[in-house]
């Protein structure tokens, strides 16, 4: 892949961030925070990009353009979409933040595919003011990649600096084999699959034992859509290392306003994530498992 396929798309603004256009398709850069919990509050630990395709101005789901997008055209598009993230992130995020981004590990069928979109990525970090180790790789599940594929590509990346996190954990046994062969830094676990078992002591329980198993390995986890206080506060109950979700903060398109988060680092961040500005933690109604406490 030459340098230019992930820059020929990218239209610079004067205020420093950038968009992308991929045929009829403008795309920007959202960035959603992900907290971690730390002495009673909130830290903002990092942040995850997510794309935002704009048709003739209006807003389209990512699911609709991506459907839109040929099999062979995949890995430009995904070129491009991390592109404009980490032009974006160097642009308005604080500087310390890890950065979540999404590789379908699919489109790299040979190892000097995998080589040459991660020099690209490379200088796109270099030109972005970003160091490799800031960078978190979202490994989603494609069945149509093969183990040996997966394993290759996962090496690729670390080869090159990145961690790893395995997206959308669930109770498969293939979820379960993800992390055992990857090994990765993160674990983030699936929203729907979280709620349901937070909604019982027993399935509370075994959330809690998986999350404590993870941490004994050394493997980080990140619970994804909390959307209401009593799952937040389950959460922190669990173990949870870190939480994404409405009920904290919601995506915001580039620029934001999430640079105020850095202007208090935290002298705590464990070692390869940059954690920022603390805030107060929301307030959260009494929770009993799946059912509120009536008043």
């Amino acid at each position: 892949m030459s340098r230019s396929v992930g820059l020929a798309h990218i239209i610079r603004h004067d205020d420093g961030t950038s968009s992308g256009v991929w045929g009829i398709y403008t795309l920007q850069s959202a960035f959603q925070p992900i907290f971690a919990f730390k002495e009673g509050k909130l830290s903002v630990v990092a942040f995850e990009g997510l794309i935002r395709p704009f048709r003739d101005g209006e807003a389209q789901s990512p699911m609709a353009f991506f459907s839109t997008c040929p099999a062979a055209d995949r890995l430009h598009v995904e070129a491009l979409t991390r592109t404009l993230h980490l032009l974006n992130a160097g642009a308005c995020l604080p500087q310390e933040a890890s950065i979540f981004v999404n590789f379908d590990p699919s489109v790299f069928t040979e190892r000097s595919i995998a080589d040459n979109a991660l020099r690209e990525m490379r200088l796109v970090l270099h030109e972005a003011g970003i160091d490799p180790g800031r960078v978190v790789c979202e490994v989603t599940e494609q069945r149509s990649a093969s183990q040996e594929t997966l394993h290759s590509f996962v090496a690729a990346l670390r080869g090159n600096g990145f961690r790893i996190a395995v997206d959308d954990y669930g109770s498969d046994d293939s979820d379960i084999n993800r992390v055992k062969e990857l090994q990765p830094d993160i674990v983030k676990f699936d929203a729907t699959w979280i709620t349901q078992l937070m909604e019982s002591g027993p399935g509370f329980a075994l959330l809690t034992t998986m999350v404590r198993s993870f941490e004994e390995q050394g493997i980080r986890t990140v619970f994804e859509g909390i959307e209401e206080g009593w799952q937040l506060e389950l959460a922190e109950k669990a173990g949870a290392s870190m939480v994404q979700g409405f009920v904290l903060a919601r995506p915001e398109l580039a620029p934001t306003s999430f640079r105020v988060f850095g202007k208090t680092p935290d002298p705590v961040a464990s070692a390869g994530d940059a954690s920022t500005a603390v805030a107060p933690r929301t307030a959260r109604p009494a929770k009993a498992f799946g059912r509120r406490v009536s008043p």
